[in-house]
């Protein structure tokens, strides 16, 4: 339970349009999770300011569905990432309503009242080729859902450097800049030289022969020259999604 629903909860508690008894049961049903496969986290969005996300890679389609449902109940945002094809055929049929975005492989179902959200700052995700799209809309996706405001650049790589001059008023206002490449993992270090926000680089597993799975791409990130770029993991779109989110949210705090 966030703070907000919490505050909410007590001020109806000392009203009287809840009673004690009534508040405790509310309260309590968010502190556990319930399923013997999954011990969820109901208070992290309160403590983190966002709830637990799922990872759907390496669930079963039933233990995902009750991982959802779990989260539901307790009326809590609900963010999957890493699905395949058949989790998410399922939850599209569960869920029609839900945001589910194939080519990042994500599954977003805001809690009930919670739909009409106004996004705050902006995190602009550039992509050094198209192969690099999946892994940027899971990073985008993932900062939209913690209610920042996105814009995605695609296609924007050292190749063709005036592509990326072209598009300079698009992402040098954003509160950070998420970074995507394959290959060689040069862009970063080169968006990193032209703004003065948090550019964080994210290696794809996007090459082939000396491109080692990503490896060539992290190590280039690891070592840029820019001194506001930071790495994640090879692929990792939601970690720089989310930290991203975070630098963004930070900045516009009212």
């Amino acid at each position: 339970m966030g703070s907000e629903k919490l505050e909410q909860l007590l001020e109806q508690i000392r009203s009287g349009k809840l009673s004690v008894a009534e508040g405790v049961e509310q309260l309590s049903s968010t502190q556990v999770g319930t399923p013997v496969y999954a011990n969820l986290d109901l208070d992290r969005a309160r403590r983190c300011g966002f709830p637990e996300v799922i990872l759907a890679e390496g669930k079963t389609p039933e233990w995902l569905e009750g991982v959802v449902a779990r989260l539901i109940q307790a009326k809590q945002d609900c963010f999957a990432t890493r699905l395949n094809p058949e989790q998410s055929l399922r939850l599209r049929k569960l869920y029609p309503d839900a945001e589910l975005d194939e080519t990042a492989r994500t599954f977003l179902l805001r809690a009930e009242g919670n739909t009409a959200i106004t996004p705050k700052g902006m995190v602009a995700f550039l992509t050094a080729g198209t192969g690099d799209i999946p892994v940027a809309r899971e990073a985008m996706n993932t900062a939209s859902a913690l209610g920042v405001g996105v814009k995605l650049i695609p296609d924007v790589g050292v190749a063709g450097l005036h592509r990326l001059l072209n598009n300079l008023s698009s992402f040098k206002d954003s509160d950070a800049i998420v970074v995507v490449a394959g290959m060689d993992g040069a862009l970063p270090s080169v968006v990193g030289g032209l703004v003065d926000c948090p550019v964080i680089a994210v290696p794809t597993s996007i090459g082939y022969g000396t491109c080692f799975g990503g490896l060539s791409a992290l190590l280039t990130m690891l070592n840029a020259c820019s001194a506001n770029v930071t790495t994640v993991n090879i692929d990792a779109g939601f970690k720089a999604g989310y930290v991203a989110a975070l630098i963004a949210r930070k900045a516009n705090k009212s």
